[in-house]
């Protein structure tokens, strides 16, 4: 058996526990793996095989690392629309409340409507940005 049909099988091998755990590094490390089966291709000795396929591995998995630290995280929950549907709804608010909080009927119902901290409040059209608890947090349109 040739020195690259091993690394394909490896190669083969770790993309299978990739879908079976679903951790996306492994893939990384197949890219790895796939360096060394075209270093063994190329008729490079096993120990440069070996080598290339760890930098490359390694590389491919560090590159993701940094990808994925320098992508800002999801929204909340609270805010994302897809797992709260009032959010990024409109409604009006009338009058502030000296605590901050406003009563505003929504959906039927009355709901305590609150605003960011540092923003001064004001009647009009606010839209929905996220659900604190059971209040909505509004910002002004």
């Amino acid at each position: 058996m040739d020195e690259s049909t091993i690394w394909w099988l490896l190669a083969g091998g770790v993309v299978v526990a990739e879908l079976i755990t679903g951790t996306f590094y492994l893939l990384m490390l197949v890219i790895g793996l796939v360096a060394g089966a075209i270093a063994a291709h190329m008729g490079l000795g096993m120990p440069l095989q070996i080598v290339a396929a760890a930098v490359v591995g390694i590389g491919a998995v560090l590159a993701l690392h940094q990808s994925k630290r320098r992508r800002p995280g999801d929204p909340s929950a609270r805010a994302d629309r897809s797992v709260n549907l009032d959010v990024g709804e409109t409604l009006m608010i009338e009058s502030w409340n000296l605590d901050g909080t406003s009563f505003v009927k929504y959906r039927g119902a009355t709901w305590t409507a609150i605003h960011r901290p540092g923003v001064t409040p004001s009647t009009g059209m606010h839209r929905v940005s996220e659900l604190v608890g059971n209040r909505l947090l509004v910002d002004p349109l």
